[in-house]
């Protein structure tokens, strides 16, 4: 019996300790916000942004299209209408949807309806995605700053936000995994493979060329 009168209050304890736990996860998540942006290939919009102190989080997925649940293939096909696009998980007391929006449309090529760099086709145009008007309201005047320091009309559209498909595991963090994969330019771990990739596909060379020292993340290879 003294062992049960002993647990009792540490049973108690722990339990309050964990309410505090879960209590505190659940006012973070509120104070959380997201912002859905495809900028061509998701590996790279994901990494950009997981660099920016106070996002939580950048998840690799499917939106805007016309199928439930798509899969990598499928959207690669051209069949779906999805974009390949990035939600990122923000706390705005940390930083802002409008600098979010400010570093987009300055590490995407914003005049280009066709993809992105090397990557063509519907499945990686560049898109905002919103989810009310004072989202909208933000957006179009990201849009119209970039477009007026840039000096050239972009063409990256503000569409309502659709349903989002998180995109498979293997997608998610690419640009930091270690798996060993074959490439064309032969085996190589996976975060070695995607700068080999992002450097081939002139990302950074032509973000530098219209933004230059405006890009956000952009590297002179």
């Amino acid at each position: 019996m003294q062992i049960f009168k002993t647990l009792k209050p540490v049973a108690l304890t722990v339990f309050m300790l964990l309410a505090l736990v879960l209590r505190g996860q659940e006012a973070e998540a509120q104070t959380q916000e997201t912002l859905t942006l495809a900028g061509g290939c998701f590996w790279c919009v994901e990494s950009d942004f997981e660099s920016v102190p106070g996002v939580v989080d950048a998840i690799s997925g499917y939106t805007g299209g016309h199928t439930v649940n798509p899969t990598y293939s499928e959207v690669g096909k051209g069949n779906t209408g999805h974009f390949e696009a990035v939600e990122i998980r923000f706390d705005p007391s940390r930083v802002s949807r409008a600098d979010l929006l400010d570093m987009f449309f300055r590490s995407i090529d914003p005049t280009d309806a066709g993809g992105q760099f090397c990557d063509r086709g519907e499945t990686y145009r560049t898109a905002v995605f919103v989810s009310n008007p004072g989202e909208k309201a933000l957006a179009e005047k990201a849009l119209a700053k970039a477009e007026a320091e840039l000096g050239q009309k972009i063409v990256t559209p503000i569409l309502n936000a659709d349903t989002f498909y998180r995109a498979e595991d293997y997608h998610q963090d690419y640009y930091k995994g270690s798996k060993l994969i074959f490439t064309r330019f032969g085996p190589k771990r996976q975060a070695a493979a995607y700068k080999r990739y992002r450097q081939a596909c002139g990302r950074d060379t032509r973000v530098l060329q219209l933004w230059g020292n405006a890009a956000p993340f952009a590297q002179d290879h």
